[in-house]
């Protein structure tokens, strides 16, 4: 069977354009994730791929459960957590710096270097060390800021107080 075009008439015999009939139900479709790829999407990969990405400069924003990744056209990448405001630095300048995560098939932990808080339309986090503040100039604030309420509307209040385990005092 030969390929349709997609100006051709739709081979449904609707009249229409096969672009804008069928071609639309095949255009949509996508291929389910097998498991076996659905567990190679880790947090450890999107920390790769941002980090490959600060190394190369590119300019990129990706979004994986709670977690928003993006770096800058100075090198610079960034690990985002969207219900709670916290964040960490992955790259700086292009280099690649050591993640703070220790991730298992049961948990996944972090070690937050900042919170951050979309403030006057620009991202401002403050160091848990010594609670410094700085702003972040070149950060995709409005679509770090969309992305929080985005992600915030898509996950129940039970599955968000999921998400963070507290430490027990000392």
């Amino acid at each position: 069977m030969a390929k349709i075009g997609r100006n051709e008439p739709c081979p449904c015999r609707s009249g229409k354009k096969f672009k804008h009939c069928c071609g639309l139900k095949v255009a949509e479709k996508q291929v389910p994730l097998t498991p076996e790829q659905a567990l190679k999407i880790t947090l450890m990969g999107g920390v790769e791929d941002v980090q490959l990405a600060a190394e190369n400069k590119k300019v990129v924003q990706k979004e994986l459960g709670v977690f928003y990744f993006y770096s800058t056209a100075a090198g610079d990448a960034w690990l985002l957590e969207m219900t709670e405001c916290d964040c960490v630095q992955l790259a700086r300048g292009g280099e690649r710096l050591e993640p703070p995560i220790d991730e298992n098939p049961e948990t996944i932990e972090i070690n937050w270097s900042h919170t951050f808080a979309i403030q006057d339309k620009q991202f401002e986090m403050t160091a848990y060390a010594d609670k410094v503040v700085s702003v972040l100039a070149d950060a995709p604030s409005h679509e770090i800021s969309a992305a929080v309420r985005r992600i915030r509307k898509k996950f129940t209040a039970s599955e968000l107080q999921q998400v963070h385990v507290t430490q027990p005092s000392e």
